[in-house]
């Protein structure tokens, strides 16, 4: 069956940005009605719960050495231990919050319960690993990524409108059009949808090295002049590169985030493949 590239089609912007509208608000309106099919949405889960984990079930609940918190599902989300209050986004609540709206009824009693992550260090976290928690954290997402996948893509679609706010004025068109072009073909939408996933919005103000974000707003601000189908996506791909690398260079020495260079690299590598 053929990909219809659907956030093109459901993130559509009805009002752009001129020059004259410079301080206005962007107005975007979407399309809820368009959905994605089931087929699709398993395609685009596999694959992010492959790009974060290998698509394995232990990689449902991991902790990353340097890392303060852990990170849960095919999607990473990460969870916050009492406490600690990072730069990044914290999914996890709010993907509990999600699965609750959706009726699950297989949702671990604790973690409804549990207010922060329950582990305060990945010393205890791998000591506890294939305890009861971890264990029925693990099967309810294992049976769940359908729903993490839903979860993901109601995230994305909702990040241009958002970004658009954002982005400074000169921007706007560039970006808004860059989106568009990169949503023409397969594995363009899936890069739209994984990278959202992955580097977040690039709106969060803390989520910054030396001022500079790596989020979609700054990968699509930074794209080259492409003619959309697979050139846009290709274009999408090599501007996540250099916008990782940037952050890598302005990444604080103690991070060690270039130890995560090459991985990052293939990950984007993936967006410029056709399905």
């Amino acid at each position: 069956m053929k990909f219809v590239p659907i956030l093109a089609l459901s993130l559509l912007p009805l009002l752009s940005c001129s020059s004259t509208q410079a301080t206005s608000p962007v107005l975007v309106k979407t399309n809820s009605g368009s959905k994605l099919s089931p087929s699709q949405k398993k395609k685009i889960g596999n694959k992010i719960w492959q790009n974060e984990s290998g698509g394995s079930i232990n990689g449902l609940t991991t902790w990353n050495t340097g890392e303060e918190f852990p990170s849960m599902g095919i999607g990473h989300f990460i969870w916050y231990p009492k406490g600690f209050n990072g730069r990044w986004t914290e999914s996890f609540p709010d993907f509990v919050r999600y699965a609750q709206a959706s009726g699950r009824k297989d949702i671990p009693a604790w973690v409804l319960q549990a207010k922060d992550c329950p582990w305060n260090s990945k010393a205890a976290f791998q000591a506890d690993f294939n305890g009861a928690k971890l264990s029925g954290l693990r099967t309810f997402l294992a049976n769940s990524v359908t729903l993490q996948t839903d979860f993901i893509i109601q995230k994305s679609q909702a990040a241009l409108p958002k970004m658009l706010k954002a982005a400074p004025a000169a921007n706007r068109q560039r970006t808004q059009t860059n989106y568009h072009l990169v949503a023409t073909t397969t594995n363009g939408t899936y890069a739209l949808i994984d990278y959202v996933n992955f580097k977040g919005e690039g709106i969060n103000p803390r989520e910054r090295y030396n001022n500079q974000g790596w989020g979609l707003l700054q990968v699509l601000s930074n794209m080259r002049p492409s003619k959309g189908g697979q050139d846009s996506a290709r274009a999408f791909a090599d501007s996540a590169k250099l916008t990782l690398n940037q952050r890598i260079k302005n990444s604080p020495a103690e991070r060690g985030e270039k130890r995560w260079k090459a991985g990052w690299h293939n990950r984007c590598e993936t967006y410029a493949r056709a399905f």
